[in-house]
């Protein structure tokens, strides 16, 4: 069962990314009302957290097994990075119900940077 899970993981790996980039993008710019989440007593910046933490495992995790994956390590940090800044500026630019905040680049940048400090402690013990 965990080979076929393992298995699922890895053919799929790219579209997990995907997914987590689009939903990141799409709850970053609806109005709050429309996203259906208990309230649970967690800062905004958590969540900031937390969702680029998980994006950028998901990158890497579908990029880890491509040729020149340490090379292009960079490049997977540099896009995250880029997407979390946008999505922040277009939250103040075209949006009247969200506003842009450096604490939450912040928060996306510490994110980003764990995961990768994560996953290549994970990547030394296999």
């Amino acid at each position: 069962m965990l080979k076929l899970i393992k298995s699922l993981l890895e053919n799929n790996a790219i579209y997990i990314a995907v997914f987590f980039t689009i939903s990141i993008f799409f709850g970053s710019l609806i109005k709050p009302e429309f996203i259906v989440v208990e309230s649970i007593s967690v800062s905004d910046k958590a969540h900031h957290f937390i969702a680029y933490f998980l994006l950028m495992l998901s990158w890497l995790y579908a990029f880890f097994k491509k040729d020149k994956f340490q090379q292009n390590v960079k490049y997977i940090i540099l896009g995250c990075l880029i997407f979390g800044i946008i999505i922040e500026i277009l939250q103040g630019t075209i949006t009247s119900y969200r506003t842009a905040s450096y604490l939450d680049i912040i928060a996306n940048t510490v994110g980003i940077l764990l995961a990768v400090v994560v996953f290549h402690v994970f990547q030394k013990k296999n």
